[in-house]
């Protein structure tokens, strides 16, 4: 059907950033001001257009390409160790995002995170938010740390297997074309949070793929999707 989940759903997997998190326009403006600081000319309206959505090392390959030249070995630490301080001082929570955990929660509905995040960015984040209430360590995986960033599907495969499901079983809710493409990859269906005024991903239209406004709008749409010994 057309903007419609797949039948059968078990299993949840957020992304992190942009969909529970308001991190991610914080975390690009703190990626510009690195790029300038290492001689690039890149506001923080543009870091924010050119690094959504990316993980780490793909941000300091670009960099460096720019530059034409290598950056320090310690780059990336840097740059890491930056964003955990940054994520520990000034993010909220989407809107919506404790709310919907709390349902599902309470619905007995599985729930884990994939994330282009380390899992230290995200534990500060979750433990700045209140979220790590909400969301057990075990749930929550990073591609960053698994060395396969988006959009490649390896964090959300990873997420079902061991929730001992299959893709088709497993829904994402992503925000970035990065994300969608890492669920299309993974052939699982995919909510993507994004205004009616923005583009749709390139590859849109993909069967199970449903965009919404806003957080409030899952709950309603995952009802009907759901595996029968999910549904009240």
């Amino acid at each position: 059907m057309k903007d419609a989940l797949r039948a059968g759903i078990k299993l949840v997997i957020f992304d992190c950033d942009g969909v529970l998190i308001d991190s991610e326009a914080p975390a690009c403006r703190g990626t510009a001001r690195f790029a300038r600081s290492v001689g690039l000319d890149i506001s923080d309206e543009e870091g924010i257009a050119r690094f959504a959505g990316k993980a780490l090392p793909q941000v300091i390959a670009e960099m460096e390409a720019e530059l034409g030249h290598s950056l320090p070995p310690d780059t990336h630490a840097t740059m890491h160790a930056n964003l955990v301080a940054l994520m520990k001082q000034g993010v909220e929570p989407i809107a919506g995002a404790i709310t919907l955990l709390e349902a599902l929660k309470k619905r007995h509905i599985p729930v884990r995170v994939g994330s282009n995040s380390s899992v230290m960015e995200m534990e500060a984040k979750f433990g700045h938010t209140g979220m790590d209430r909400l969301l057990a360590p075990e749930r929550i995986h990073s591609a960053a740390d698994m060395g396969a960033p988006k959009p490649d599907p390896a964090v959300y495969l990873h997420g079902a297997a061991e929730e001992g499901v299959r893709p088709e079983q497993t829904v994402v809710i992503e925000d970035s074309d990065t994300g969608a493409e890492a669920a299309r990859r993974a052939g699982m269906s995919c909510i993507l949070l994004r205004p009616a005024s923005h583009p749709l991903p390139p590859f849109w239209p993909v069967e199970g793929f449903v965009r919404v406004e806003h957080l409030d709008e899952v709950l309603p749409l995952l009802e009907p999707a759901l595996a029968p010994e999910l549904k009240q």
